[in-house]
């Protein structure tokens, strides 16, 4: 057997056009406000299900599931500050990119025919470059 048919991955870089830079930072302003949202409708809903868990005379298992509940909503919110601290700084970063940087936005893969003798690395090291959605550079 002399060839054998692989998938590798593909590199995707965009170059940062004043279009994208601002889509990106559209998106991560609307994901902070969301999230922001989010932990609203959260305290909402503990306020409500802690009112209709909340006993007159509270028993052990009761004080066990209130703070439960608590535990519960607690993550949930950390979850969505931790999300809006970390959209901020990619913001951040975001806002000081250079326009006509490249920016790598995912990976995909490809299928590739490998033949006896081919330089592995240069096959793994592949990229597509986009700008404003269009290829403009496929490098090897």
């Amino acid at each position: 057997m002399d060839t054998v048919s692989l998938k590798m991955p593909v590199t995707i870089k965009a170059k940062l056009t004043e279009k994208l830079k601002a889509k990106l930072l559209k998106d991560l302003d609307e994901g902070i406000e969301r999230a922001k949202l989010e932990v609203q409708q959260i305290d909402i809903q503990e306020k409500r299900v802690l009112q209709e868990n909340e006993a007159a005379d509270p028993t052990s298992q009761d004080m066990h599931r209130m703070n439960a509940i608590r535990q519960h909503f607690g993550e949930e919110r950390q979850k969505r500050l931790d999300y809006c601290e970390q959209a901020a700084a990619r913001k951040e970063e975001t806002e000081k990119l250079v326009i006509g940087a490249e920016i790598v936005q995912g990976t995909l893969e490809r299928q590739v025919e490998v033949h006896i003798g081919d330089d592995m690395r240069e096959l793994m090291n592949v990229e597509v470059l986009v700008q404003d959605d269009k290829i403009i550079a496929i490098r090897g």
